[in-house]
């Protein structure tokens, strides 16, 4: 079947060089970009609550650009003013570069892994003597955690953020003939606003093993999987996908 309505469960990007409008442009199909979830930072009730003090940590995990901000927006909020002499430690490259919104970067001791958790950690390693700080989601990778500890650091884990289910009920009787997934929350929020759901003719994309596992548990098909070798990219296997399906016969 022809493929002319994709649903991307995230935000529109905000580049207009998006692969995405691309790939709208040259297939020539509608592409329509609606976050299935949401992110609400914590309360500094709530960071009290986790006996969370802010001064007693000389260096920071950020793994996502969600924990730069909410860091810094608790860290306003609780009026503590953050030393030149915080050490910053950067998941990758593009967290790094957002840590830009908030410090001069030059003047910062800012350490950056290649991509992955696991590719930070000898850097971190090499810091014994600091005291950590991982502002996260309360969604935490579990690996993660585990990662630190075999590290035998002194760290503390704080919820600065949650990820939140959004209202899709306006949804309720629109359909698409693709829905692209990024992560098991998306998955979660889907069946969640319908549990009623039925895949029947419409294709599921999925970005990453563990939203292929989510998708699997839940009954449903994987038709599109990303990354891959060969498409390294969710543009990419679309792409290809798309080419396939609306092929003239």
């Amino acid at each position: 079947m022809k493929v002319k309505t994709i649903l991307v469960s995230q935000p529109r990007p905000k580049l207009e060089n998006s692969p995405f409008f691309d790939l709208q442009k040259r297939r020539r199909v509608k592409i329509d970009f609606i976050p299935f979830i949401h992110v609400k930072g914590a309360t500094v009730k709530e960071i009290r609550l986790q006996k969370i003090d802010l001064t007693r940590f000389s260096a920071i995990i950020l793994t996502s650009r969600y924990a730069v901000d909410h860091y810094f927006r608790i860290c306003e909020k609780m009026r503590f003013k953050v030393p030149d002499s915080m050490k910053y430690f950067c998941q990758s490259e593009v967290v790094a570069l957002y840590l830009q919104n908030h410090v001069v970067y030059r003047k910062r001791k800012i350490y950056v892994g290649k991509r992955t958790f696991s590719d930070l950690c000898p850097l971190i390693a090499k810091h014994k003597n600091e005291t950590f700080l991982l502002p996260t989601t309360d969604k935490l990778k579990p690996e993660v955690p585990k990662l630190l500890d075999e590290l035998e650091i002194k760290w503390r884990q704080s919820v600065f953020y949650k990820t939140v289910i959004s209202d899709l009920s306006h949804l309720a009787d629109v359909t698409y003939d693709l829905l692209v997934f990024f992560s098991p929350s998306g998955i979660e929020s889907l069946l969640h606003n319908f549990p009623d759901f039925k895949q029947n003719d419409t294709r599921i994309a999925v970005f990453g093993a563990i939203t292929k596992k989510t998708v699997e548990e839940k009954g449903l098909k994987v038709d599109i999987y990303a990354p891959s070798p060969k498409f390294p990219s969710m543009s990419m296997a679309l792409d290809n996908y798309i080419a396939k399906a609306n092929k003239k016969k």
